[in-house]
């Protein structure tokens, strides 16, 4: 199969519920999604966590991209804000602070690049069954 991707923009009003419906709506086109919905959670979570941090953090809109290139489902949030996050641990009765770990936990792979307008994080998970070596 080639390499399949779609992006879209989420503002801050509204932006997490509607990115998970959408990104939910171009992963059913995954055949591998159908037998997959641990891995189909486990990315919804890690756009839910993006969009967040971006909206919350960044303040400002949430560019998602997601891409299957056979190897991986690659998961992208660009935003505006400045510098790159880093996971860190809860403090104490903290009701947030945890979306990074969280996408460390779950994501095969993982990172954060600068862009030339802010930064973005990027996520891979590989399909039940496959290997980053896969393809």
């Amino acid at each position: 199969m080639r390499a399949v991707g779609w992006a879209h923009s989420f503002p801050i009003g509204g932006g997490v519920e509607a990115g998970r419906r959408w990104a939910r709506e171009r992963l059913a086109g995954l055949a591998w999604t159908a037998d997959a919905s641990e891995t189909v959670d486990d990315i919804l979570l890690t756009v839910s966590e993006l969009i967040t941090n971006a909206h919350v953090h960044a303040r400002s809109t949430a560019r998602l991209v997601l891409a299957w290139d056979s190897r991986c489902l690659n998961v992208y949030v660009a935003d505006t804000g400045p510098g790159l996050p880093a996971p860190r641990g809860p403090e104490g009765l903290a009701t947030s602070g945890r979306g990074l770990a969280i996408v460390d936990a779950i994501a095969d792979e993982w990172g954060t690049h600068p862009t030339p307008h802010g930064k973005a994080v990027t996520a891979c998970f590989h399909p039940p069954g496959t290997s980053a070596h896969d393809g």
